[in-house]
């Protein structure tokens, strides 16, 4: 089953077991909309209590975690839904899980960049991290200038670089 990363767990927060949590969804709600979640690295299901806000995180509170002792293991650990759990998207924006493994080209000349390998979330957009045998990873900022197209059906984009994008 494909995993969904929706938050990162950057802190605890206060003594009483909350969790900040900086979240991967370009929908700030997402949260509220989810009984349960997963922790990287756990198998069980953690069934979510309580959210909050807090600037640009979210606070979470866990189902029987009432104490900052029993989540600081939490610190630094992605939380997870899994597909059943998958929102339909707008048209036009992607799952990260559904971008990483799909292979770059050129919209030029077809030339082959590598796959997909990472994607950085950088505050207000993200960079796509590309990959092959023979170079070094290519970082391409997500702009529509930058990759024209995306086709999680064909498994592959469409990168157009500048001058000095790609060495």
């Amino acid at each position: 089953m494909k995993m969904l990363r929706v938050g990162k767990i950057i802190n605890t927060h206060g003594l009483k077991g909350e969790l900040k949590v900086l979240s991967l969804s370009d929908y700030a709600e997402r949260f509220e909309e989810l009984e349960w979640v997963l922790i990287e690295g756990y198998t069980e299901k953690f069934y979510i209590e309580n959210v909050k806000y807090q600037k640009s995180n979210v606070l979470l509170s866990l189902k029987g975690y009432k104490d900052i002792n029993e989540v600081e293991k939490f610190k630094n650990k992605y939380l997870l839904i899994d597909e059943t759990q998958r929102r339909e998207l707008p048209e036009g924006t992607y799952y990260i899980a559904d971008i990483i493994g799909l292979e770059a080209y050129t919209v030029n000349n077809n030339e082959y960049l590598g796959k997909v390998v990472d994607i950085l979330q950088t505050g207000s957009s993200e960079v796509y991290v590309i990959q092959n045998e023979k170079s070094a990873p290519i970082m391409i900022p997500f702009v529509d200038e930058f990759i024209p197209y995306i086709s999680v059906e064909e498994g592959k984009i469409l990168v157009n670089p500048i001058e000095g994008m790609i060495e």
